[in-house]
């Protein structure tokens, strides 16, 4: 049983090694590799979390066989084997229900280029999950940056390129932060894994040696991933960067790059400063107040859209919002909360961002909202998709939206602060009418019937592939609503194991 500890260093290899070789591939060999690849990789991940779930602890893999803190480590526990295994499940089926747009909007002569960008983006986002060492999460943050940049840029419209100098703009300030926080604690601390970075915050803060450059190093780190992940108000860049891609990079990008950072911070809190440092610093309230902004203001910029693909992107605002809020409550229930919503907001974005495509295809190619009327019954798939998608946004039962919702509420209730509290309940309530406006006023749009449309095609047949794919989005957002306490029970045991 031990040869699968060498697992999460397969699937990061496996992706890393296929970016490269997509690249001398024809469009077609290159797909049916990056398919495979990650299809593997989901697969590996999966028998990773089996096998963690038996141990008492999580694993340490030793890279080249030197040990610390000269050599580079692996840590595989429950928590990051569940997310990688779900990572890689969300880009499998979002890849597969972008598919058909990625040949109508990508040249063929590209689209080797773009799978290549794909297997790195992977590779990156495992490495965020499964790395023990702070700087090596540095270097794939900036893959990931590169990454997700061509992604974006694929098409080669101006829409799209202006979208990619303003994200790249973000994400690089967001990543000198992070680089100049790193080097302070490096600088103080003497180390780079996490572990023994752990170690000696807990004896700086014991003997009141550097306390100030910890905290300035914890805040800078902090702001450099909320940038990156677009939380309010570093979140100009998100709109066009997600609104204006193809249907795979859209449905890509706001389900699982921005929660690769994100988990990325998680890690820096459990696992390097510990969270009574890091609430010591302040950080917490802070990113508690930014995400109940968020929260709200992602919403109303949504409420003020016409175009479908813009509302979703907004929407992601608000979600990414919701996680910051969690983290900010100071308390491990806010934690397992913000992680869940990590898991729920990926399926049901991806989803929406794939079906919102299908509503367009069969009004013409136009994402407006008069022209989108009656999308729903032209394309059935798309429609179904599109409706369990703001289902779960706003927080129906049965759907995974409603479970983060209740979990963020207990959270609240049971730990936080009374200030906390009240205002987590109110924003919770306020956001879910919010949400109720935009994604409920789509969807009955999307089912109206538009007569003596030019666009009207009964005849219309969405695929299997993509049919597919909406369907399982749709079975992982109930499973994630109607069976989530195994879910949260593993996530709690993974938190409990990075501390």
């Amino acid at each position: 049983m031990d040869f699968f500890r060498n697992f999460p260093f397969f699937t990061i290899i496996l992706a890393m090694v296929s970016g490269p070789v997509s690249s001398v591939l024809s469009a077609k060999k290159a797909r049916i590799l990056s398919f495979a690849v990650v299809f593997s990789c989901a697969v590996l991940s999966a028998l990773t979390l089996v096998y963690t779930l038996g141990l008492d602890g999580p694993f340490v893999y030793t890279m080249g066989r030197f040990p610390a803190p000269y050599g580079n480590e692996i840590r595989a526990g429950v928590l990051e084997a569940l997310m990688a295994t779900f990572f890689c499940i969300i880009m499998l089926l979002s890849l597969t229900g972008g598919l058909k747009y990625l040949e109508k909007d990508v040249p063929a002569e590209k689209q080797n280029l773009y799978f290549i960008m794909i297997n790195l983006l992977l590779a990156s986002l495992l490495s965020l999950i499964y790395t023990n060492d702070l700087f090596t999460g540095y270097v794939f943050v900036e893959i990931n940056t590169i990454a997700a940049a061509g992604l974006i840029m694929i098409r080669g419209w101006g829409r799209n390129i202006l979208a990619t100098a303003k994200y790249m703009i973000m994400s690089l300030l967001g990543s000198g932060l992070v680089l100049v926080a790193i080097s302070i604690l490096y600088g103080i601390t003497g180390h780079l894994l996490m572990s023994n970075m752990h170690e000696s915050v807990g004896q700086i803060v014991a003997q009141k040696t550097y306390v100030e450059p910890l905290i300035i190093a914890v805040g800078l780190f902090s702001v450099g991933l909320a940038i990156k992940s677009a939380l309010f108000p570093f979140h100009a860049w998100l709109p066009d960067a997600y609104g204006y891609s193809t249907c795979a990079s859209s449905a890509i990008l706001s389900s699982l790059v921005s929660k690769g950072y994100i988990f990325l911070l998680i890690k820096f809190i459990y696992r390097v400063v510990g969270v009574e440092v890091f609430k010591m610093t302040g950080a917490d309230d802070v990113l508690f107040l930014f995400g109940i902004a968020g929260m709200i203001i992602g919403s109303v910029d949504a409420i003020m859209q016409t175009d479908i693909s813009r509302m979703i992107a907004f929407s992601s605002i608000a979600q990414i919002g919701y996680i910051y809020m969690g983290l900010g409550l100071g308390v491990e229930a806010g934690m397992v909360a913000s992680t869940f919503h990590i898991l729920a907001h990926a399926a049901a974005k991806s989803m929406l961002f794939v079906s919102s495509n299908g509503l367009a295809e069969v009004s013409g190619g136009s994402t407006n909202y008069r022209d989108l009327r009656g999308s729903g019954i032209r394309n059935p798939a798309a429609g179904i998709g599109f409706l369990a998608g703001s289902l779960s946004m706003v927080g129906i039962p049965l759907f995974a939206g409603f479970t983060s919702k209740v979990y963020f509420a207990q959270a609240a209730l049971l730990g936080a602060s009374f200030g906390k509290e009240i205002v987590t309940l109110i924003a919770l309530a306020v956001s879910t009418v919010l949400n109720a406006v935009y994604f409920i006023r789509m969807s009955i749009s999307v089912y109206t019937p538009r007569m003596n449309a030019h666009y009207e095609d009964r005849t219309f047949r969405a695929g299997k592939a993509y049919s597919l794919s909406i369907f399982l989005f749709i079975l992982i957002v109930l499973i994630l609503g109607i069976l989530s306490n195994p879910i949260f029970d593993w996530i709690s045991l993974g938190l409990k194991q990075f501390s």
